[in-house]
């Protein structure tokens, strides 16, 4: 039972992540394309976790926590930047 819900929420997150992706592409302003890349991150740290609880691994967890950093950092970045006109004052 534990496969197949690891299997469907596998899919179902990478579901989500191909969307957030065309989300990024075709987004209609900035802001949306910022809100989408920040899904996208968290999208893909959910997938990271998923696939260390099916293998059985504790090493993508501490990539899922790297990933989460830098998503963080750059969504931050990116709306600073889009609001002040820098990142830096």
């Amino acid at each position: 039972m534990i496969e197949w819900a690891l299997n469907f929420a596998l899919a179902a997150v990478g579901l989500a992540t191909v969307l957030c992706g065309w989300r990024l592409l075709r987004g209609p302003s900035a802001i949306d394309r910022v809100l989408a890349l920040d899904t996208l991150y968290i999208n893909v740290v959910a997938l990271v976790i998923l696939l260390g609880i099916q293998r059985r691994t504790t090493f993508l967890f501490e990539a899922a926590l790297i990933v989460a950093m830098l998503g963080f950092v750059s969504t931050v970045a990116l709306a600073r930047y889009l609001s002040r006109g820098d990142v830096i004052e």
